[in-house]
């Protein structure tokens, strides 16, 4: 099993934006679906982003829409999370994982390999 490697967390102020990154060994993210997750305090790690194998499909969950963008690399080596708009509620370690499947999928199941995982803490 391939274990990602995130990076790219940090404190920021309500409104503000940060670009998580996951990195791969070879070039695994040409085949698989990478997604990431998400999981605060207390509460259970939640899949927020999506993207396919070839990179041409993405998805996101609701509370996200609008302000989070993943993305691959040209070279598909690569995964990233733009974040803006940044809101308290967003604060949470941070994980990237990848789906077999290639299909960018929602569904937490999906997915393996997580990485140790970055933190994002927002300040109101």
């Amino acid at each position: 099993q391939a274990r990602l490697d995130e990076s790219g967390g940090g404190s920021v102020q309500a409104g503000g934006s940060l670009r998580l990154s996951c990195a791969a060994s070879g070039r695994m993210f040409s085949l698989y679906a990478a997604g990431w997750f998400r999981q605060s305090l207390g509460k259970e790690r939640e899949i927020v982003a999506s993207i396919s194998g070839n990179g041409e499909v993405t998805s996101y969950t609701d509370s996200v829409k609008g302000r989070f963008t993943i993305s691959k690399d040209n070279d598909l080596t690569m995964v990233y999370l733009q974040m803006n708009n940044l809101k308290p509620e967003d604060t949470a370690i941070y994980y990237c994982a990848y789906s077999r499947a290639g299909v960018a999928t929602l569904s937490g199941s999906a997915y393996e390999g997580w990485g140790q995982g970055t933190l994002v803490t927002v300040s109101s």
